[in-house]
């Protein structure tokens, strides 16, 4: 039974490998690499008898040296032996293999005795995998667009498909189309104007959202069961529904290409699941603390300010960032409203943009990424807010 699970492991564990290594080749090839043949066989049984060796020679030899002698003959092999291929990829591939050994440390001989230590297996390289995939799938463009970006317009037009990047040219030539996006199409306005919109959606959502889920879930009131569990039935009709009559209103109100007109509708559309993600972290908080403030007479704005903000600081900040994502990155009802360039948003300036033939590509792609990049650099810092908060106040107590 022990050998059976090895086997069966060692095959799951070369095929995650094969994924791996096939992604860094086909990442290579963009960069220049010339490869004849991924030699998919070849890695596979590779992979299958370095893990499977790996599992068997486990307490004869230290980790760290089963680390670089497998690395060494799989990069010899894979990297010399079959195509002479250059030193970065040859680094490459010793880094993903030394993760991938990493991975490999918790399942030991004692792990291969439990019953169910096959089906653990399986669930848990499908998981891998399946991460690696749509990471891969996700960043990928991603990767061409910044590539893109630093291309000139001649690279573009020699060889489209060349997703190299010179880092031999200087620094002004390789960033130059960020200069310029910033120069001649007014990038930095539309930054400020994303900026304004996105930051006072969120500031106008929380001054809402805060005390009305404080009454949703403190307070009685009539049609207060109906409130709390029709209140996203708003995101049951597509914002392509709402477009048209919002359209005619805030064309008669004088409300178009206006930052006031695009706040009114951004809060409308994020203040629902506001409230809604944050009433089931209000009813987490222990009502003892609201009623020794009530007897310390304190008013249910005072209880808001002084208990239920400094306890509630996670949950806020995963509504905080959730809407400022929502607001950064909405185009529909920023391209049905804006029509003078001077008021344009990001995401509006960037179909804009894209609507001109003359407008080389390159510019296209540097927007893009000033686009993504202030989200992905928030996201990736307050990661830690937005888990907490969503997942706060599934449980009473």
């Amino acid at each position: 039974m022990k050998i059976k699970n090895i086997i069966i492991f060692s095959i799951i564990s070369s095929l995650l490998l094969l994924s791996l290594i096939s992604i860094w080749k086909i990442l290579s090839t963009l960069q220049g690499v010339k490869l004849d043949n991924l030699n998919f066989q070849i890695l596979f049984i590779l992979g299958f008898l370095v893990t499977f060796l790996n599992v068997i020679i486990e307490k004869k030899i230290n980790f760290l040296i089963r680390l670089f002698i497998f690395s060494f003959i799989f990069i010899f092999i894979d990297g010399y032996l079959i195509q002479n291929l250059p030193f970065w990829y040859n680094f490459g591939s010793f880094l993903i293999i030394c993760l991938f050994f990493n991975k490999l440390k918790k399942y030991n001989n004692d792990f291969f005795i439990n019953e169910h230590s096959t089906q653990t297996i399986i669930f848990d390289f499908l998981t891998l995998f399946g991460i690696v995939l749509f990471s891969f799938v996700i960043l990928f463009p991603f990767y061409m667009m910044l590539v893109t970006s630093f291309k000139t317009q001649i690279a573009l037009l020699v060889n489209p498909l060349d997703f190299s990047i010179n880092f031999n040219q200087d620094i002004k030539e390789l960033f130059k189309s960020y200069f310029v996006i910033f120069k001649s199409y007014k990038f930095g306005k539309y930054i400020l104007t994303s900026t304004i919109v996105s930051l006072g959606t969120v500031l106008i959502t929380l001054l809402f959202a805060i005390p009305a889920a404080y009454a949703i879930a403190r307070l009685n009131f009539f049609g207060k069961s109906f409130m709390s569990t029709s209140i996203l039935i708003i995101y049951m009709f597509p914002a392509i529904v709402l477009v048209i009559p919002l359209y005619t209103v805030f064309s008669q109100l004088g409300l178009r290409n206006s930052i006031f007109g695009l706040l009114i509708v951004y809060t409308a559309t994020t203040l629902p699941v506001a409230i809604y993600m944050l009433q089931g972290y209000f009813k987490s908080i222990p009502k003892e603390l609201e009623e020794a403030a009530i007897l310390d007479k304190l008013s249910w704005f005072g209880i808001i300010i002084k208990i239920i903000l400094p306890l509630s600081i996670p949950a806020i900040s995963s509504v905080a960032l959730y809407v400022f994502m929502i607001a950064w990155n909405e185009f529909l009802f920023s391209l049905m409203f804006l029509d003078n360039p001077n008021s344009f948003t990001l995401s509006r300036a960037i179909q804009y943009l894209s609507g001109d033939a003359e407008t080389p590509r390159q510019y296209l792609m540097a927007g893009s990424v000033i686009v993504t990049l202030p989200v992905l650099f928030i996201f990736v810092y307050f990661e830690k807010y937005l888990v907490s908060g969503l997942t706060a106040g599934s449980v009473k107590g």
